[in-house]
């Protein structure tokens, strides 16, 4: 695979998917029918050894179950290759505290979705990350999700669970999938539900579940969620959803503590009953990971103040999302690089690549330009 030039047979392919995406749902039901009807799903929830699952068909509430085992005799939606094995897995993983991966060629990042599937599929197949099928071609390379795949958009569920595939198919090839969490997640998970597409609202009431419950801890996808990291480093590269303030080195908070802390005592809880612990309200407040918006503003911390963060974690580059820009965003001389291009605002947005130890924008059409 050419990372950087892609074949003329393949844009053209790219861009006829897109407007395939862009057009299948129009065509499959009567626009009256189209306003109305609500497809979602599945969800898994684990009950003694018992997979229940249940998803929503034209409006319709479904049921069923999966075993240790069987293999037949079970209706199971949506085409996800997964076995009962892989489901279960979720539940007996302890969570990575220090995520640091070193040696990586290529690495893809895509931030801030929002439920926007058609555009992450496109993205993701444009930049060489998945086929044709939608399967994983990005061969050992890592791709970063910088978090917030839910609330505005009405595909989240689509999003999670092609995150949740491409994860054991990037295992197999050699490469990793690093799903962060974002400020979204974290709101959904509390029972914020403040942005959430008014579709969900219509899975409530069909399912008699309230949302955040459908990711609950005993949920195939809440349990894998609640596993899921803060922050990470590849190379010499610190990902993270929003950023890193001052305020965390002065605290002298490591990336294992951070993470540990966020697993332990923040995601699914009330962010707003930390107001009496000094570090939980600053992790999960504006000055946190997951809400900081500093570098973009105009009091952006002074280079002194940045160079003093990248030399606490040893690195020279924190990649971002969070923000909204009209493009990726390089600061200060690319030692932060901005990659929420608006995708949960319905625009095509960019991908940051890296290949090499070089950045570039990727663009929805394949055109790729050195940052």
């Amino acid at each position: 695979m050419n990372l950087l030039r892609p074949d003329i047979k393949t844009r053209a392919f790219i861009l006829t998917l897109c407007l395939i995406l862009s057009l299948n749902l129009a065509a499959a039901t009567p626009s009256g029918e189209r306003d109305t009807l609500i497809n979602d799903g599945p969800y898994y929830f684990l009950s003694d050894d018992t997979l229940r699952v249940l998803w929503i068909e034209n409006s319709m509430l479904r049921k069923g179950y999966l075993l240790p085992g069987v293999t037949d005799g079970t209706m199971l939606p949506a085409d996800l290759s997964l076995s009962y094995r892989d489901l279960t897995r979720v539940y007996g993983v302890k969570p990575n505290y220090r995520q640091s991966y070193k040696g990586i060629d290529s690495i893809a990042v895509i931030a801030d979705v929002h439920g926007n599937y058609n555009t992450f599929l496109s993205q993701l197949l444009s930049n060489g990350v998945i086929d044709k099928n939608l399967n994983w071609k990005f061969g050992k390379g890592h791709l970063v999700f910088l978090g917030d795949a839910f609330d505005r958009g009405d595909k989240v569920t689509e999003i999670l669970w092609h995150l949740f595939k491409l994860e054991k198919q990037a295992v197999k090839n050699g490469g990793r999938v690093h799903f962060l969490l974002g400020n979204h997640e974290l709101m959904v998970l509390a029972g914020d539900l403040r942005y959430n597409n008014e579709k969900y609202t219509k899975v409530e009431a069909i399912t008699g579940i309230p949302y955040p419950a459908l990711y609950s801890e005993n949920s195939v996808l809440g349990k894998w969620l609640r596993a899921k990291p803060v922050m990470i480093t590849i190379n010499d590269i610190l990902f993270v959803h929003a950023g890193v303030s001052p305020e965390l080195i002065r605290k002298e908070l490591k990336i294992k503590e951070v993470n540990k802390v966020f697993h332990e005592r923040i995601v699914g809880k009330d962010i707003y009953s930390f107001t009496e612990n000094e570090d939980l309200s600053l992790l999960s407040g504006n000055d946190g990971p997951v809400w900081y918006r500093g570098y973009f503003e105009e009091s952006a911390p002074v280079i002194s103040s940045l160079d003093s963060i990248l030399s606490y974690y040893g690195k020279a580059h924190i990649v971002v999302g969070h923000t909204p820009q009209k493009s990726i965003t390089a600061l200060f001389g690319n030692k932060v690089i901005g990659v929420d291009t608006g995708m949960g605002f319905g625009q095509s947005g960019n991908m940051l690549l890296y290949k090499n130890g070089q950045f570039f924008k990727g663009s929805i059409t394949g055109v790729r330009s050195k940052l």
